[in-house]
């Protein structure tokens, strides 16, 4: 069985709202894989002291966890369930997760100078630069031995890396990417700086960007988020290898 666990950062803010008829308590349930882009949601979970349930899962799942095509026919992760809603684009939960914590620093709200990039940098982080990442994934490693391409492979970091050289002059300016603060933006594009790491592209990153990186691992909610996924996968025999590397074995 999937083990609760409950976020601590913003807790004792959680319990005010819940108080005040402003959030209304329902357990969120997450399916996640290790490593995966279901980290978005699982970190911004930690950063707003959220609790939910994590249900950790071998990588594929609709593969290796076969049932879980009945709760998500895509089989894909994430899947985020949370009374009647269900989500399974990781920048849209992160948003959502935000409108469960009214006043939340994690989002930039409409009528805010920065909500255009707010929402710029939210999608800038699965769009353009997840997405490239995915080909570098496949032709590297996903696909057999005798259709790999290298080269393919090879272009599709350059595109990547090109796309993520246009954050440097505004990292070199600022800790983050909007509002002067971080947000879940922050989170959306961390992650794919997270699966350029785990695909040996962290070398090639930029100085600000690297220092960039550098201090999102430092964040005490990434840290729980990261020590979750370890402890739920461990108590149900998974891997803990991140399922942008499992899929090469």
């Amino acid at each position: 069985m999937p083990r609760p666990i409950v976020g601590a950062y913003c807790t004792q803010h959680v319990a005010s709202l819940a108080r005040e008829g402003a959030y209304a308590p329902v357990m969120i349930r997450l399916y996640h894989c290790v490593g995966a882009r279901s980290f978005r949601a699982l970190w911004a979970l930690e950063e707003l002291g959220l609790s939910y349930e994590l249900v950790v899962l071998p990588f594929p799942p609709r593969q290796h966890a076969p049932d879980f095509l009945d709760v998500n026919p895509l089989g894909t992760i994430p899947l985020l369930v949370h009374d009647q809603t269900r989500m399974t684009e990781s920048a849209a939960i992160c948003q959502y997760l935000c409108s469960l914590v009214p006043g939340t620093p994690l989002e930039v709200r409409p009528g805010d100078g920065d909500y255009g990039q707010f929402l710029n940098m939210l999608h800038f982080g699965e769009a353009t630069l997840t997405f490239p990442q995915t080909l570098v994934l496949r032709y590297s490693r996903l696909e057999p031995e005798h259709r790999r391409q290298p080269t393919v492979a090879e272009d599709y970091a350059k595109w990547f890396l090109a796309r993520l050289r246009s954050l440097e002059p505004r990292l070199s300016q600022g800790a983050f990417l909007c509002a002067d603060r971080f947000t879940v933006a922050d989170i959306s594009v961390g992650y794919a700086l997270m699966l350029a790491e785990y695909l040996g592209l962290a070398a090639r990153f930029r100085p600000a960007v690297a220092a960039y990186w550098s201090r999102l691992r430092e964040r005490p909610a990434f840290r729980r988020a990261m020590e979750a996924q370890d402890a739920a996968a461990t108590a149900r025999g998974i891997s803990i290898v991140p399922a942008p590397l499992a899929t090469g074995s």
